[in-house]
């Protein structure tokens, strides 16, 4: 009780990996060396794994809004029409950056919670003469929901449109075939599952949505996607990098190589189940509606009469541990767990049993240990599958 370990338990940033931490020491680098090139040009060629992409990939000195910003004024034109999909807090940011640079969007929303149909789009799309675009999340971290992208993907690359998709806590958490899937833009961030510090992002780039850039009239300098895609082939970059987090990303990406992009995903999304589970065999309700569930986080309402915030700010206080609350009109209303990157069972067992400890002292009846028991339950018949499945 007297020592506390700080630990983060949010979508963002999360735990960093001990290996790219130290790397980050050494940032003294001179970025236009021989060295570093090697180390970019890695890099690169590492994120278009990690992506499961054979697509261009832009490197940016941002955060995820960066990249985000750069999809837009890159590719389309003031007046151009674009669908843009929201469903929270970020599909709302894909509306704001639209808008700025002079969209004509047609909007298609749904409730916190709930998720947009594939067949929303196709009707959008059906309706409206000339779509440029369309823009969506593939995980909105707001509200704990996926959506299906592989179908709204199918969907879009059968028109002329290009699908922009915000996968900043989608990928490494969940399955995104970018190239099969017809995925135009495809945008990352460092500050998840990818381990290090906020302040790099990252988007792969098809060459449907480059044909588009030669096209479009919206100005930039920085953010300029097909300078960036150009120099990260040679070990470059336009501007002056990020050195220490590139530096730290390097690390990251090899560790990635070393067990798999698949078992990364797989670990996000084994324990989101058993978030998921633990949550419910406490009596609590689980946010997402009529949606598909998240692997980068589990948003989680509070029992009746206690403010979400309250269960965020015991977890600090009592644990060291920082969680999320809800955001804008679902503060209060939903706590939020990250799974994502560099987060195993130990930290899952561990985020539980507090909760349980938790909604005690704030007077609700709790049977110590049921939380714990259901995620111990998923980690089991995991452990199982895995041992049937191992080489004999």
């Amino acid at each position: 009780m007297y020592v506390k370990k700080p630990r983060l338990l949010t979508p963002g940033p999360t735990p960093l990996y001990p290996p790219a931490a130290r790397a980050m020491a050494g940032a003294d680098m001179h970025h236009r060396t021989g060295e570093f090139i090697e180390v970019y040009r890695s890099v690169i060629a590492g994120l278009r794994y990690f992506m499961g992409t054979e697509n261009g990939i832009a490197l940016f000195a941002a955060s995820g809004t960066g990249a985000m910003e750069a999809a837009v004024s890159n590719l389309f034109s003031a007046g151009d029409k674009a669908i843009v999909c929201t469903a929270g807090k970020f599909g709302e940011r894909w509306l704001r950056i639209a808008q700025a640079f002079g969209l004509d969007t047609v909007v298609i929303e749904k409730p916190y919670g709930e998720s947009v149909k594939p067949e929303q789009v196709a009707q959008a799309l059906a309706g409206n003469a000339g779509v440029q675009g369309v823009f969506i999340q593939a995980t909105e971290s707001s509200t704990g929901v996926s959506h299906d992208v592989e179908a709204i993907g199918k969907i879009v690359a059968a028109t002329d449109a290009i699908l922009v998709v915000d996968a900043i806590t989608g990928l490494g958490t969940s399955v995104l075939e970018i190239d099969a899937w017809g995925l135009d833009v495809v945008i990352g961030g460092s500050q998840k599952a990818v381990m290090i510090p906020p302040g790099l992002a990252y988007c792969s780039v098809s060459e449907k949505a480059l044909q588009r850039a030669a096209a479009a009239s919206n100005p930039y300098f920085y953010f300029d996607l097909r300078k960036h895609i150009a120099a990260g082939v040679e070990g470059d970059s336009p501007w002056t990098p990020a050195a220490s987090l590139i530096l730290g990303l390097g690390e990251v990406l090899r560790f990635v190589r070393e067990i798999g992009r698949e078992k990364l995903i797989a670990n996000a999304q084994l324990l989101a189940r058993a978030a998921r589970g633990a949550a419910q065999a406490l009596g609590l309700e689980l946010f997402v509606r009529d949606a598909i569930p998240a692997g980068a986080v589990t948003a989680i309402r509070p029992p009746a009469g206690i403010d979400s915030g309250e269960i965020v700010k015991r977890y600090k206080s009592d644990f060291a541990a920082i969680v999320a609350n809800g955001q804008g009109s679902m503060k209060g209303r939903v706590f939020r767990y990250a799974h994502l990157g560099y987060f195993d069972f130990h930290d899952l067992f561990a985020t539980v049993a507090e909760l349980e400890l938790i909604l005690h002292d704030l007077g609700r009846p709790v049977e110590f240990g049921t939380g714990v028991r259901a995620a111990q339950a998923v980690y089991l018949a995991a452990q199982a599958a895995d041992r049937t499945e191992a080489p004999r």
